[in-house]
């Protein structure tokens, strides 16, 4: 899955695509580096980030979903709001890659009768509070508890059991050891029974680790911990470096034919 976020603020590459035609330049070159997916973002989730308002979310992404799939690019819509996902999933998205699970009362509906794939992600809080000071009993037991709730919320809404992911939400209200531990246990994500989509791209514990105070510098470190997740039967990676995800991910599959599969995306 490729991070193509068209806001000013986002942590890593806010403001990197000041016009329509950069934005979808920059998803088409991330099909050709082998991206299956395009993540269309228009409201920034870094950690302190305020929300936008539904109308200034749309006006950023619709033009960029609508291109992309008419370019016959599978574009998912980044976005914790019903009413903006309805009109992506009516320009063509067929993924919801929702960081709230359904907070929006209206999201679960909206998913469940445009029939499209969403995505469920574990986050502590909203982004604007989630890294003041956030605590676990047992991180890994509690994020598997609280998918395990939303699924079954999503289920109970119409949303085809087939047609769901889970994501335990790296840097989404963890600290540097939580985040170790939840890709530690990839594995125990992947026992839920549904495709796990992790997203460590560029993120902040990574910088903490290597010393890397700048996002773009920690793509060795990003590769690392999304092998070690595709190796424990994560089915996507959520990256703004395609191509060299790409071939690390080849690399992978051809050690371990067997416990690597394939990116679900009908």
């Amino acid at each position: 899955m490729g991070v193509l976020n068209v806001t000013p603020d986002s942590f890593s590459d806010g403001g990197a695509y000041p016009s329509l035609d950069d934005a979808v330049a920059a998803g088409m070159r991330m099909v050709t580096d082998g991206a299956d997916v395009i993540d269309v973002g228009g409201e920034s989730t870094r950690p302190g980030s305020r929300p936008v308002s539904a109308a200034e979310e749309i006006d950023r992404v619709l033009p960029v979903v609508e291109r992309l799939v008419a370019a016959g690019i599978k574009v998912s819509i980044d976005t914790q709001k019903a009413v903006v996902a309805k009109e992506a999933a009516a320009v063509g998205a067929t993924m919801v890659n929702d960081v709230s699970a359904l907070r929006d009362p209206e999201m679960a509906g909206v998913c469940a009768d445009a029939g499209v794939q969403v995505v469920l992600m574990h986050m502590l809080g909203t982004p604007e509070t989630m890294q003041s000071e956030p605590f676990y009993s047992d991180v890994v037991a509690e994020v598997k508890a609280y998918l395990q709730q939303r699924v079954e919320i999503a289920i109970a809404s119409g949303i085809g059991p087939n047609r769901i992911w889970i994501d335990p939400g790296i840097g989404f209200g963890k600290t540097v050891e939580h985040n170790l531990a939840i890709l530690r246990a990839t594995g125990e994500f992947v026992s839920l029974g549904y495709p796990v989509l992790v997203g460590a791209s560029r993120k902040r514990f990574l910088g903490v680790i290597t010393g890397e105070a700048d996002p773009r510098d920690r793509l060795e470190a990003t590769i690392a911990v999304h092998l070690e997740a595709a190796r424990q039967g994560a089915q996507m990676v959520r990256v703004h470096d395609v191509k060299g995800h790409r071939r690390a991910l080849s690399a992978l599959a051809a050690l371990y034919p067997a416990e690597t599969v394939q990116p679900i995306l009908s």
